[in-house]
């Protein structure tokens, strides 16, 4: 097309005041362009073909501001293009847009004179209006062209709104907003972006690197800043061209020059109605926007604002969720003489690395009488706010249940009726561990959660098979109350591992082998319980998922000096028939653990026979503790203490033979059996002497891999753990 320009004419001195009559009759104008100075000189016809003011020609980027940037790419590209490759001439078709938003086809024929050494100085040409000259097919592919870059940057927009509906938090939204295969390719060299609070507009983002103005960090409503202006008017501000931003915003553009900004667009962020920030989209290359680039922008901003507000709400809802869920797990972990501790709690991942998930998962440790100690670990069903809440209320009512006295099954068994009357639809797993310290006779109880892990003294891990029942909630609801409790004893250097299942889970694999990985993960971890809990939480952070994780780790310290043997308590209360029982499990789970099978039938029907006494003839309850004795022998002491302070006595069998054995028996079957006085009660004891080496059985010489699993605990139906009414007093 270049070939239909007109040929190149001189210029006479006088011009451009007096340009040639032929060229304007027939619709032409003539034009210089000094390339070092910058300056470009119009006649009359040519300035009426741009529509410009005597007042605003002179410079080429006063003439921008009359092309659309589309049609500025097209007459950049050929007048470079010929610059760069040595021609004498050019010819370009554009468009121009006038005043009354009318596009017109002009073209310019361009020669180019250079001096000695080839270097362009000026550009002399001649332009024309070319609308009535192009044929049909012509105006038809120049439209296509204009459609294909609406096209584009309608696509851009359309991707930039699906990637802004993964997007969780401010953080999200901002980095999809600056993302390179977003805003930028509309032509945006830089971005801000603030957010309305208090009154104020605080910069949340800002780029390039090193283009921050000092003082806008935080800016009032009412100050002359551009983005302060979009948010009291509710309407965006396009600027475009240098001298329109330094003239509306003196303060501003001055910290702008180096960033050669030719044109800019700021634009609210408003939903509802209400603005909640504004954003602004400065160009290097450009000089105005057509009305479609103006409807785009507006268009993408608004999906900007609606993915910006709920974010933030996100953002709220998880600060509230997380500050609940911190008020809710213990805030710090008590010392445990005899044992470390190390606990960890870590968000669930909400998937592509966009934030963290509240959960219900939580861990305790509860500090018993007699040294010993009591660890949780435990999860909510659910994912919320309500998870956390359960989570809260299960982990006091658990605490307080121990903390009473009850023994492991009891505890469980009333959390899971509390569960259950909780206006609430959610159920829990949880895993309850008693821990004698100074003995290591360990009770656990499990109701729908993982088996526990115990590292060994010699590094080896295993998994700990404890006999379950229904998880909290739904035991209640179905009436299977029943929880055994499994007892193992914990050696010196032993580390007892509870956690919940996001430790171990990893999608698409069986939950065994997570355990078998978690497994081999603590046999070759640290021996510092607490540098094995961050490695374990280090690796569960690599791997991710959509499950939180809470972990507590008991390592049993060797004693510093020979102590005396441990305690094991059980409170009965009279018509509690399910406390006698679990009395009587505790006495012989004790016995066994303790090396002294060989006397368990005979300390048990002692136990049993001191509790029947206490039941009958106090109507009160009775506090039964069973304790390991160290000195020149090792003994078995059973304690039943009770409160009233009348001592028993001694009476013969009536004729029906129903009563008056119990202290007969206590006498023959006891090495050695009192009574004393305890402030408003008594306490009657018998003690066991267990130092035979038939009464022993060290756990660690067996080759039975089973030899640290859980001791049987007869249920109370067995024969030999129901035998309180045997024998008559």
């Amino acid at each position: 097309m270049a070939d239909r320009g007109a040929s190149a004419l001189s210029l006479p001195d006088d011009w451009p005041d007096h340009p040639d009559p032929i060229l304007a009759l027939n619709h032409m104008g003539r034009f210089e362009w000094n390339l070092d100075t910058r300056v470009m000189l119009m006649d009359a016809q040519a300035r009426d073909i741009f529509d410009l003011r005597p007042d605003e020609s002179g410079h080429p980027d006063t003439l921008v501001t009359r092309i659309p940037p589309a049609e500025v790419v097209r007459l950049d590209t050929a007048v470079s293009q010929a610059l760069k490759d040595g021609s004498q001439n050019y010819g370009v078709y554009f468009r121009v847009r006038r005043r009354d938003g009318t596009l017109r086809w002009t073209h310019s024929h361009g020669y180019i004179r250079r001096d000695g050494t080839g270097l362009p100085r000026r550009i002399l040409g001649v332009v024309r209006d070319a609308t009535e000259e192009l044929s049909d097919s012509e105006a038809r592919e120049a439209q296509a062209a204009q459609e294909d870059v609406l096209r584009q940057q309608t696509n851009i927009v359309q991707l930039t709104t699906a990637a802004l509906a993964h997007a969780r938090t401010v953080q999200d939204v901002i980095d999809v907003v600056k993302d390179t295969h977003g805003l930028t390719h509309l032509g945006a060299t830089s971005l801000v972006m603030g957010l309305v609070e208090a009154g104020r507009i605080r910069l949340v983002a800002e780029g390039p690197a090193d283009s921050f103005v000092p003082g806008t960090r935080i800016t009032r409503i009412d100050e002359q800043y551009p983005m302060s202006e979009v948010v009291r008017t509710l309407s965006p501000r396009f600027i475009e061209s240098p001298q329109e931003f330094a003239e509306r915003y003196p303060v501003l553009w001055p910290h702008l020059t180096d960033l050669h900004i030719t044109s800019a667009a700021y634009l609210p962020l408003i939903v509802q109605t209400r603005p909640i920030g504004a954003m602004g989209l400065l160009y290097s290359d450009r000089r105005g926007f057509t009305p479609e680039e103006r409807n785009i922008l507006v268009a993408l901003c608004s999906s900007i604002a609606q993915s910006m507000q709920r974010a933030m709400f996100y953002e709220q809802e998880m600060d509230l969720a997380q500050g609940l869920q911190q008020a809710m797990l213990p805030r710090t972990i008590p010392s445990v003489p005899g044992a470390d501790i190390a606990v960890r709690y870590r968000a669930a991942s909400t998937g592509g690395g966009l934030g963290r998930d509240i959960g219900g998962d939580w861990y305790d440790l509860i500090p018993l009488p007699g040294g010993r100690v009591g660890a949780v670990i435990g999860d909510v069903q659910g994912h919320d706010t309500h998870a956390a809440s359960v989570m809260g209320q299960l982990r006091i009512v658990l605490r307080a249940y121990a903390a009473e006295g009850h023994p492991p099954g009891t505890v469980m068994a009333r959390a899971s009726v509390f569960l259950h009357e909780l206006d609430t639809d959610r159920s829990a797993t949880c895993l309850y561990a008693e821990a004698d310290l100074s003995t290591g006779v360990l009770q656990m109880v499990r109701a729908g959660h993982l088996d526990p892990l115990v590292r060994r003294a010699d590094g080896v891990c295993h998994r700990v098979h404890v006999p379950g029942g229904l998880p909290l909630g739904l035991s209640a609801e179905f009436d299977r109350l029943d929880y055994p409790v499994g007892t193992m004893e914990l050696d010196p250097g032993d580390v007892l591992l509870l956690c919940t299942d996001g430790l171990v889970e990893q999608p698409g694999a069986d939950l065994d082998d997570g355990i078998d990985t978690l497994s081999a993960l603590v046999t070759t971890g640290p021996e510092d319980v607490r540098e094995l809990a961050d490695r374990l939480v280090a690796v569960a952070e690599e791997r991710g998922g959509e499950d939180d994780v809470a972990l507590l780790l008991l390592r049993r310290r060797p004693p510093d000096s020979p102590r005396a043997g441990g305690r094991l308590q059980q409170h009965v209360a009279p018509g509690d028939p399910e406390a006698l029982t679990e009395a009587r499990r505790m006495v012989r789970a004790g016995v066994g653990a303790w090396g002294a099978g060989n006397r368990v039938d005979e300390i048990e029907l002692v136990a049993d026979e001191l509790i029947t006494n206490v039941l009958m003839h106090t109507e009160g309850s009775a506090v039964v503790t069973l304790r390991v004795l160290t000195g020149s022998e090792r003994r078995l002491r059973v304690e039943v203490a009770d409160s009233s302070s009348a001592l028993p006595r001694r009476r013969e069998a009536g004729e029906s033979g129903v009563s008056g054995r119990g202290l007969l028996l206590v006498e023959i079957l006891a090495d050695e059996w009192g009574v004393e006085a305890r402030g408003g009660g008594k306490c009657v004891w018998g003690e066991f002497s267990v130092t035979k080496a038939s009464a022993f059985t060290d756990p660690t010489d067996s080759t039975d891999s089973a030899e640290h699993d859980p001791v049987p605990i007869p249920g109370p139906g067995d024969a030999d753990a129901d035998g309180a009414g045997h024998c008559s007093r």
